[in-house]
């Protein structure tokens, strides 16, 4: 059986990707931004999201799903999370997501737990973990209902809120992708495999269920080279611009590449360094 490393008294600060301590600082500098946040609070936006859940999704527990709860559980351990409720969800999207605030809870979808071995599975897991060990989970609830908002801020100040709320669109989205970023450095820690991470990128990038057995991790990771050799031209830096600042979620591939820097930098082999026992699984 294998050992995994705790790490007793692990803060988010550890980890977090600079980038994301940057764009935080910068969404709460946002005029209004505060606001926002107390709507997303007097309209209980959580509770709605927990209640459909709970009424469309298998909920995960030592008899429902035993070793996904055993991922849960040790990911939890490992990075000093109080243990969240947990659901599958039949959906051919591959996902994976945290909701709530007061009471966060993850949900996976059943095709991204089909396209995952079980290490992978538990990289995916501890990344949603990661996302509430730093904190991301109000902002995302924000994110989530934006729309939302920006239509109830225009009411309420004759259209001048909608104007507000388009302003804050771009720097949550930015937020919400580097958010992401931290949270993969945290899946890391609990799984303790680069190569658990990287396959997973891979996956998520380009895998089809019938041809897994024929990726190769190597030659994705030359796709990552070549992909920040395209920085060469400012044309190039503008179109890549372009092609992300309205997603949720970096690409696949940079997620790769970030991560991978970090192993590369040092970063990784400091904060592991901070573990003081390891748990048998």
């Amino acid at each position: 059986m294998a050992k995994l490393k705790t790490y007793p008294g692990l803060s988010s600060s550890d980890f977090m990707h600079p980038w994301d301590v940057k764009a935080t600082a910068a969404l709460k500098a946002v005029p209004g931004f505060d606001k926002l946040i107390a709507k997303v609070m007097e309209y209980s936006f959580e509770r709605v999201y927990y209640l459909q859940n709970v009424a469309d999704n298998v909920r995960v527990t030592d008899k429902m799903f035993p070793k996904l709860n055993r991922y849960l559980e040790w990911g939890c351990k490992i990075l000093g999370v109080a243990k969240p409720e947990f659901y599958v969800s039949l959906d051919p999207a591959y996902n994976a997501y945290t909701y709530g605030h007061t009471k966060p809870f993850i949900v996976m979808t059943s095709a991204l737990l089909n396209l995952l071995d079980e290490q992978e599975k538990m990289f995916v897991i501890c990344h949603e973990l990661g996302h509430i060990k730093c904190e991301h989970v109000l902002y995302t609830l924000v994110a989530e209902n934006l729309a939302v908002l920006i239509e109830i801020f225009g009411k309420m100040t004759l259209g001048l809120g909608s104007l507000l709320g388009a302003g804050l669109a771009l720097p949550l989205l930015d937020w919400y992708r580097k958010a992401e970023l931290s949270a993969d450095r945290a899946a890391l820690l609990a799984v303790q495999d680069p190569n658990v991470a990287m396959r997973t990128f891979m996956k998520l990038a380009g895998g089809a269920e019938t041809l897994l057995a024929d990726m190769d991790q190597a030659e994705f990771l030359r796709q990552i080279r070549a992909y920040e050799d395209r920085d060469a031209s400012s044309l190039d830096r503008a179109y890549k611009l372009l092609i992300t600042i309205m997603r949720t979620h970096p690409f696949p591939i940079m997620r790769a590449k970030h991560l991978d820097r970090w192993i590369g930098d040092g970063g990784y082999t400091k904060v592991s360094g901070l573990a003081a026992a390891q748990m048998r699984v």
